[in-house]
């Protein structure tokens, strides 16, 4: 089916906001669709499409329900709708935003839209583990969109924030939402595989969301995920192609006492029986269950 297609379905016989919100629920329920990048439920994703069509916010619609709308505002609506049934484009990409530990971030198909087990822990600023009057310099590896970094300089005003990306293209994104927060001054991107490009820089924390998903669950992943860069997602047989450089090098970046943060997904169990030496402090999500764990380098540059 194709967009003119689509459209027939529905724009003669949709008038009012309420008609679209029924809708859009009701078809990508139907489509099956996967919520998990996005606000969970059919109902959410479709607010929030008709809510940017109309440049509004989702949490409006609800006392505009009898509003009628007009030809364009209903072709756009479909065109998002047709973008997100049809095609399987995320809600994210479709509006070109993405919201992360409160605030919003411009996103596209040049990074993974935010979303990370880290988030509760970066917002309580990894208490009782870190102690903030302390922190002084951060690095994030694998910033993407530059959401993790950001919210790190606002969460520890007095330190300079590192963040490096393998993916020029990655980059220019976290560029653009680094400016749109006014932290030019103290958050600074750079193009690096890993620590390639710090020249032996060290860290009172450093923080990381690398690619884990093993090649098995590459292969079963929704069709919306086929939208993301997969060089931020596929991580070889086991997940841990990235993850276990990144142990290796870590301890000759931190400061004596610096912490390390890392989310592993579904590469935990593969962690810990390739690493079973080491002293990882699992970290207990507010949701249930763990998928990232914390480190203390201690004296001697090691774990």
């Amino acid at each position: 089916m194709n967009l003119e297609q689509y459209t027939a379905l529905a724009i003669t016989a949709l008038h009012t906001v309420t008609d679209y919100r029924r809708w859009g629920a009701s078809r990508f329920a139907a489509a099956g669709l996967d919520f998990s990048q996005g606000q969970q439920q059919p109902r959410a994703e479709a607010d929030t499409l008709i809510a940017r069509a109309l440049h509004l916010e989702p949490e409006d619609l609800a006392e505009l329900g009898a509003a009628r709308l007009l030809d364009s505002e209903k072709n756009t609506m479909l065109n998002y709708f047709y973008q997100r049934e049809m095609l399987r484009r995320p809600t994210a990409y479709i509006t070109g935003e993405a919201w992360f530990a409160g605030l919003r971030f411009s996103v596209d198909e040049r990074v993974l839209i935010p979303r990370s087990l880290l988030e509760p822990f970066i917002e309580e600023g990894f208490a009782p583990w870190v102690e903030a009057s302390q922190i002084q310099r951060i690095l994030e590896i694998g910033t993407g969109s530059g959401c993790m970094a950001i919210i790190l300089a606002l969460r520890f005003p007095d330190a300079e924030v590192d963040a490096v990306d393998i993916s020029a293209e990655a980059l220019a994104v976290a560029r653009a939402n680094v400016q749109r927060y006014g932290l030019e001054e103290r958050v600074h991107l750079h193009q690096s595989d890993l620590f390639a490009a710090l020249d032996g820089q060290r860290y009172d924390l450093i923080l990381s969301n690398p690619p884990y998903v093993d090649t098995a669950a590459m292969a079963e992943l929704p069709p919306e995920y086929r939208h993301e860069p997969r060089l931020a997602l596929a991580a070889g047989d086991d997940g841990l192609d990235c993850l276990l450089p990144l142990l290796e090098q870590a301890p000759q970046h931190l400061q004596t006492g610096g912490v390390l943060v890392v989310e592993t997904g579904d590469a935990e169990a593969a962690l810990i029986r390739r690493r079973p030496d080491l002293p990882l402090i699992w970290l207990e999500h507010p949701a249930g269950g763990s998928g990232a764990f914390l480190m203390m380098a201690t004296a001697g540059s090691g774990f």
